[in-house]
């Protein structure tokens, strides 16, 4: 067994079916296809029996006796392939190449030194007229590592390939990061090799209300992030409290200038205290670039020299 595709789903009836038909779909390579359930309220369970009634050749069913919510619906998964690889794929997300699972585990198996590979993704909107929009922005390398990702997550779920078993035993405290399932889950993994990169779009991300995180406020996301950083520093014993403290920085001082462009002065405050909560001065926020968002954000603009009152903050 090449692959071992693991679907998380919960009241997904809208979206399931076309997430997976593109698994059921996939071309030159040897998969499985399990399917973990939480206990839906909306016709999601009876739609995937009925998927593995026509494919029982293919698809295996991890189902909860009532909803779980938590990343237990991962674990589980992980726990029960039988691949070499494991390949995430949540219920509402979908594929859009039936060559996807061949091109990645080619990948791993030509990158030894990678324990990830993920490629680009399709950010596409329900519920308004947005344009789809990439989820990788242009010119991400081939090759990044852990300390690349503790700056962000930058890999779509539906895009995750990873090796089977890198991480012996998952850790107890992963469960209770739902609904946070990949970044988490990513940094475990990083930690024994190389993230690989595959240039190309091989999947549709769906941002909608019914998602977890979907719907909540720019200013909840924020606070959710440092709420995530903060966390995983400790679980993780501190091991990368240096990168987690400059990425904490790093991450509000943008925050910090978006806000002074849109006008948002009270927004940009309270992220510029997030950002000193990490580490201020590092290697992509210089002692400048500190002064001067203080100076916008707390001397009075007539006081202020005319470049800091209508430009950014260079670096």
């Amino acid at each position: 067994m090449k692959v071992s595709v693991l679907v998380m789903t919960y009241d997904h009836a809208e979206f399931i079916r076309q997430a997976l038909d593109s698994v059921l779909q996939q071309r030159d390579c040897d998969f499985e296809l399990l399917i973990s359930e939480d206990c839906s309220t909306d016709g999601t369970r009876e739609i995937v029996l009925d998927y593995q009634r026509q494919h029982s050749e293919k698809i295996r069913l991890l189902l909860s006796e009532k909803n779980i919510r938590s990343n237990a619906v991962v674990v589980r998964g992980i726990e029960a392939a039988r691949g070499g690889y494991i390949a995430l794929l949540d219920g509402d997300d979908y594929w859009i190449s039936p060559h996807k699972l061949q091109k990645q585990s080619a990948f791993l198996d030509s990158h030894p030194d990678c324990a990830i590979c993920f490629h680009n993704a399709i950010v596409r909107n329900q519920e308004n007229e947005k344009e789809d929009r990439n989820w990788t922005p242009p010119h991400h390398p081939e090759v990044t590592t852990i300390e690349d990702l503790w700056l962000g997550n930058f890999i779509a779920t539906c895009s995750t390939m990873f090796r089977r078993g890198l991480v012996k035993q998952i850790p107890a405290w992963y469960e209770s990061f739902f609904p946070i399932t990949d970044w988490p889950l990513h940094l475990l993994n990083a930690e024994h090799g190389h993230i690989g990169y595959i240039n190309e779009v091989m999947g549709v991300y769906r941002h909608h209300s019914g998602g977890y995180y979907s719907p909540l406020t720019q200013r909840q996301k924020l606070m959710e992030t440092l709420k995530f950083y903060r966390r995983m520093n400790e679980c993780m014993q501190y091991k990368y409290d240096g990168l987690v403290k400059t990425a904490i920085s790093k991450y509000f001082i943008e925050w910090v200038e978006e806000y002074l462009s849109r006008g948002d002065l009270e927004a940009a405050r309270s992220c510029y205290r997030s950002y000193l909560a990490g580490n201020p001065v590092n290697k992509y926020v210089s002692s400048g670039r500190m002064l001067s968002n203080a100076m916008r954000l707390y001397v009075p603009q007539m006081l202020l020299p005319r470049r800091w009152r209508t430009a950014k903050a260079s670096c």
